[in-house]
C-alpha cells in the first residue's frame, strides 16, 4: 500500500526506529508505506518514519480523535489513562499494547501529575521500542491533568502470548 501524498500542514513524525521526533514542513512529499493500528508508517527524505493517527488529517486522512473530558475532582484519571494506553497499538501486530498484555503497571501521582508505566516488548530485542515508548508517552500526555509520563522497559517477567486477552489471542489467530 505506497501512496505518496503532499503534506497538508506541519506535522510532528517519530522516526524508526529511533523514535527521534522530526517536524515535516507542510508541502513535503511523503510515501505511505503502512497504515496499521491508527498510525501511519511514512517514507520522507530517505527516512522511515510513523505519523500519529491524532495527525492523520496532515495526510489527508480522518484523524484519531482522542476525547477525555476533565474530571470534576481535577485529577489524573487513572481509568483515562488505561484507555489511552488502549488507543497505542503495536505496528508490527495491529493489536492495542493493553490486549496484548505489554502494560505490566501504570502508577498515578497525584500530586505531581506524573504517569508512571512499566511496559515490555514482545521481544527484547524489538526495534520497536523507542517508538512505541513515544506513542504510549504522547497518547498518555493527552489525558487530562497529566504533566509527565514516564515509561520503563522492563523484561521481567518475559512476555508471552499467555498475558494477551483472549480477544487479542483470537484477532492473532494464536488462541487454542
Amino acid at each position: 500500500m505506497q501512496k505518496i501524498v503532499t503534506l497538508k500542514r506541519e506535522c510532528k513524525a517519530r522516526k524508526v526506529p529511533t523514535g527521534e521526533v522530526h517536524i515535516i514542513p507542510a508541502g513535503e512529499f511523503v510515501n505511505i508505506t503502512q497504515d496499521l493500528g491508527g498510525n501511519y508508517t511514512i517514507t520522507w527524505r530517505g527516512n522511515m518514519l510513523r505519523i500519529d493517527g491524532t495527525d492523520a488529517d496532515a495526510l489527508g486522512r480522518k484523524p484519531t480523535i482522542l476525547d477525555f473530558p476533565p474530571p470534576a475532582e481535577g485529577k489524573v484519571s487513572e481509568a483515562q489513562v488505561w484507555e489511552a494506553l488502549e488507543t497505542v497499538y503495536d505496528p508490527e501486530i495491529p493489536i492495542n499494547l493493553v490486549s496484548l498484555g505489554l502494560i505490566y503497571k501504570v502508577v498515578v501521582n497525584q500530586d505531581t501529575g506524573e504517569v508512571a508505566i512499566d511496559m515490555t516488548l514482545t521481544a527484547p530485542g524489538c526495534g520497536m521500542g523507542p517508538v512505541l515508548v513515544g506513542d504510549v508517552e504522547y497518547r498518555v500526555g493527552m489525558v487530562p491533568f497529566v504533566n509527565s509520563v514516564k515509561v520503563e522497559l522492563v523484561f521481567d517477567p518475559a512476555w508471552s502470548r499467555h498475558m494477551m486477552s483472549e480477544e487479542a489471542q483470537l484477532e492473532a489467530g494464536v488462541f487454542f
